[in-house]
């Protein structure tokens, strides 16, 4: 009989799209061979019935269900479905705003949609959100503060771009923030990172979007590289910022 692998992560990647890449399937098995625990987001409702299904052997992947905002002004009416399928998910992303000059036309509507998706998990409770907030912290922080309580769900702030008093907001929320490895390649937001509360940071890639050497990141490759830029920033050694991170996801599925 053959030893049961371990279902101890030994990383994180708490925001990845896995259906976006060729080998969809090859990087779920890359994610438990490595032992990543990875949260495969989604941009539609429609996607998240198949990406259920491939990851639903997986020790280590989960899959959130999403409505992204930058595609809600082709996807809105696919909103009562994704309503319809929350109480079969306890993960929702990606969600959010994004005011950029590309989609500011929708923000009305993006505004609409993420509101509801707050309301409606806050209705069912216990839920666990990866959120976009491209140049609209302001606003997803207030939709989050009037919406859902912090006893009704929690927010995960996907590569957040906001200030330092936006930050310490978004702490006061009971936010949580991945960090991925483009976040650490600018000074400024190295700096934001620094000053992050260490129980509240977890590690994403965003992959296929975030690439490195001209590919696009995966989760068994370069999540150990960000956890150890991350531990050289802020003064930890690799093993100490990995098992901090994994503590940190372990308080959040606890919530």
């Amino acid at each position: 009989m053959k030893p049961q692998k371990s279902s101890i992560p030994k990383w994180v990647d708490f925001h990845c799209h896995l259906d976006l890449y060729p080998d969809h399937e090859r990087l779920i098995v890359e994610c438990d061979q490595a032992g990543v625990a990875t949260l495969a987001v989604t941009t539609t409702p429609k996607a998240w019935r198949r990406n259920r299904e491939l990851a639903a052997s997986s020790r280590h992947v989960r899959v959130a269900l999403g409505l992204h905002p930058q595609l809600v002004a082709e996807r809105e009416s696919e909103l009562p479905l994704l309503e319809r399928l929350l109480e079969e998910t306890r993960y929702v992303g990606e969600v959010g705003l994004d005011a950029g000059p590309q989609f500011y036309r929708s923000f009305e509507a993006q505004e609409r949609v993420f509101k509801r998706v707050l309301e409606a998990c806050s209705e069912q409770g216990g839920k666990i959100l990866t959120v976009h907030s491209v140049r609209s912290v302001g606003k997803v922080l207030s939709h989050i503060e009037r919406l859902l309580p912090t006893d009704r769900g929690t927010v995960v702030l996907h590569w957040f771009t906001g200030s330092p008093s936006e930050a310490r907001r978004a702490v006061e929320l009971g936010c949580y923030f991945s960090i991925n490895s483009q976040m650490l390649s600018s000074a400024r937001h190295r700096n934001l990172v620094a000053s992050l509360p260490a129980d509240r940071l977890l590690t994403e890639t965003d992959g296929p979007f975030v690439q490195i050497e001209g590919r696009p990141t995966r989760p068994a490759t370069d999540i150990p590289k960000t956890v150890q830029a991350l531990a050289l920033l802020r003064e930890q050694s690799p093993e100490q910022a990995a098992a901090q991170i994994i503590s940190n996801l372990r308080g959040l599925v606890r919530t």
